[in-house]
């Protein structure tokens, strides 16, 4: 066989192990995987992204989903950082809203603060998926899809595991993320809706520490001054849950029972090795891949929202323990979940 039939077999079975990956996402999140099988795009196709900030390892690893997965299926991403904030991934957007692009997709930092440049782009025909937490109320604005998990279901299961663990009884703090954050939003309704079960567990402490890992570490330092006393803490992402133990570790208040969201690999390996209780794997590379293939398939393959796709894809992970951390993390590998 000449060099040039090896490079075409090459390519073609790329094509095609793109396709077949494809509908093995698709079919993950409830969707057709006939339609993502012919999803391809012939030609290159132009797609901007934004989520709430890089400096989140969610959002990094969803950066890294979603350029893997546009490769696979012929697309050039272009990033807009939210930098953990809202005024500078409003700036982000409103320049994302003067370009052309074949479809967008974005997590927002803060409900409500992207609305008039998404419009703008919904008006000029560009199919917006919506990733995570709501740029506004769906009945509010035509994005294409709202990929997304459910946020009161990560904050309950973790929650309840941590009330089983200390027996129902004890002392206990959440840590929040941004509060106009709707994912952040539902994961304090699904804490709440379960220690309120729970007559002899008392909240200590609710603060927001808006995803940022100092503001964690400083909102524990003060915990730990202020209180002898703490059993479990339920963080809403990963990242403030491993600053606020190392906090602990510092302390030597080890004792205290860690939840966090997102499962991501640190996590992943500290309950593994005990060091946090539990995790919910919020499953970045499905959202950010999926925001890819829903792009793709309406564009190559006209897919409207309601119809090829529903308005709400949920995309949800299950809760991460020691029994299945090792494949959670090959999953993630492999930007599956």
């Amino acid at each position: 066989m000449s060099g040039t039939d090896q490079s075409s077999t090459t390519r073609r079975n790329l094509l095609q192990t793109g396709a077949a990956a494809g509908a093995a996402l698709f079919g993950g999140l409830g969707i057709n995987p006939a339609l993502a099988a012919v999803a391809r795009s012939e030609k290159p196709l132009k797609a901007a992204f934004s989520n709430a900030g890089l400096q989140a390892t969610w959002c990094a690893q969803g950066k890294q989903a979603a350029e893997w997965w546009g490769k696979l299926f012929n697309v050039e991403v272009t990033w807009f950082d939210g930098q953990l904030d809202a005024v500078k991934q409003r700036a982000a957007i409103d320049n994302m809203a003067s370009q052309k692009w074949d479809f967008v997709a974005i997590q927002a930092f803060g409900i409500g603060t992207l609305t008039a440049p998404v419009n703008k782009m919904i008006d000029a025909g560009i199919p917006v998926i919506d990733m995570d937490t709501l740029i506004a109320p769906l009945d509010q604005i035509k994005v294409h899809s709202f990929l997304a998990p459910d946020n009161e279901f990560m904050g309950a299961s973790v929650t309840q595991a941590l009330c089983n663990a200390i027996g129902g009884k004890g002392k206990v703090i959440m840590t929040q993320g941004a509060l106009g954050h709707t994912g952040a939003q539902g994961r304090a309704k699904g804490f709440e809706s379960v220690v309120k079960q729970f007559p002899n567990i008392e909240v200590l402490d609710t603060q927001p520490a808006d995803w940022d890992v100092s503001k964690a570490a400083r909102l524990w330092e003060t915990y730990l001054t202020k209180y002898p006393q703490i059993d479990a803490a339920f963080f809403h992402n990963d990242d403030m849950a491993l600053a606020a133990y190392n906090i602990m570790k510092a302390r030597n208040r080890t004792n205290i029972l860690i939840g966090g969201v997102d499962a991501m690999p640190p996590a992943i390996q500290a309950v593994s090795e005990g060091r946090m209780f539990a995790t919910v794997r919020n499953p970045s590379c499905r959202i950010h891949g999926g925001a890819i293939v829903a792009g793709v398939a309406a564009v190559t393959a006209g897919e409207k929202s309601g119809q090829g796709i529903p308005k709400h894809v949920i995309t949800d992970g299950p809760v991460v323990t020691k029994a299945n951390a090792a494949g959670m993390q090959w999953m993630e590998d492999h930007f599956l979940i």
